[in-house]
């Protein structure tokens, strides 16, 4: 069966900083993200049957360093940037990092209409980013066809559309953060739903206990 894979992109200065960077085009990669997506493709058992990325500079430059690896072409989709931090943008102190994760943790709770100051709520965010996985789904997806579809974004938002669809709860969703080059796998079910099939390093059933990491916020 084929999944729909959602990957973080590779590392940049903004991550190392712990900057709350979400505006598009946004920074690039560091010589350790290039390593990163070079890594993900080589690791990669077998090509994507398609390949694409969000708008943002990380997130197309890690797309292209896989394209370049397995020959795929990489293919830039509107609506699948990063979270937007508003008033947070480019701060790094605890005291935005937890600003922020009080209104992230808050959405996977359902109150999707909180905002960030200045920023999205998370319906907003859910009502750009899941309408591109259910085209993704309907186009690719329902065919039959062997290879699964990739599609490099960001790990706020990828979290938050997974909670959504797969149903995977939090306190797991919003402890577990992802890793540069860390994937969450998505399959789609007969009656419309999608299952999660992995989650960074974790696989079903999701109840580990995971205490909150110190990693960047938007991980």
């Amino acid at each position: 069966m084929s999944s729909l894979i959602l990957v973080r992109h590779g590392e940049t200065e903004g991550n190392v900083a712990k900057l709350l960077d979400t505006r598009v085009p946004g920074l690039p990669l560091t010589e350790r993200g290039v390593a990163q997506a070079k890594s993900f493709a080589a690791n990669l058992a077998e090509p994507p049957r398609r390949l694409f990325s969000s708008a943002a500079l990380r997130a197309w430059q890690t797309a292209a360093h896989i394209e370049a690896v397995t020959g795929v072409p990489a293919q830039v989709l509107d609506g699948v940037y990063e979270v937007q931090a508003g008033d947070l943008e480019g701060l790094s102190s605890e005291a935005a990092h937890q600003r922020f994760q009080r209104i992230y943790r808050a959405w996977h709770l359902g109150e999707l209409d909180v905002r960030v100051p200045g920023g999205e709520s998370g319906q907003e965010v859910l009502d750009r980013y899941l309408p591109v996985l259910e085209e993704l789904r309907d186009t690719y997806l329902r065919d039959g066809e062997a290879g699964d579809i990739l599609l490099v974004s960001h790990g706020a938002a990828m979290r938050l559309a997974a909670r959504v669809l797969s149903g995977v709860a939090p306190p797991f969703t919003t402890n577990n953060h992802l890793d540069n080059t860390e994937t969450i796998e998505l399959a789609p079910r007969a009656d419309g739903g999608w299952d999660c099939l992995r989650w960074g390093s974790y696989t079903p059933p999701f109840a580990y206990q995971v205490e909150p990491t110190a990693d960047d916020p938007m991980g």
